[in-house]
């Protein structure tokens, strides 16, 4: 491998703002801020806005919005008429 070509990669926490999760893996990103791990020993702390622990998708919160009062509405509005049955 080639010297000083390769980024820096070391520990880092990860804090959901949101949350207050914290995780604590490695990766090539910077920071000026740091924090005092679990194990006593100080990292870099770098701040995200959304994680797993706040994401409405693997929180179970996530809305689902009832779209079929609105097709009925656009389908009596722009669509074609519902066949007839056949009268026999």
């Amino acid at each position: 491998m080639k010297a000083d070509i390769h980024p820096n990669y070391r520990d880092v926490v990860f804090q959901d703002v949101t949350s207050d999760f914290k995780i604590l893996t490695r990766t090539t990103m910077a920071s000026k801020e740091t924090t005092t791990w679990e194990d006593g020993n100080e990292y870099p702390l770098v701040k995200i806005e959304i994680s797993s622990a706040s994401h409405p998708f693997y929180t179970g919160k996530h809305k689902v919005i009832d779209t079929s009062g609105r097709i009925d509405k656009f389908q009596k509005r722009f669509g074609k008429p519902a066949p007839a049955a056949a009268a026999e």
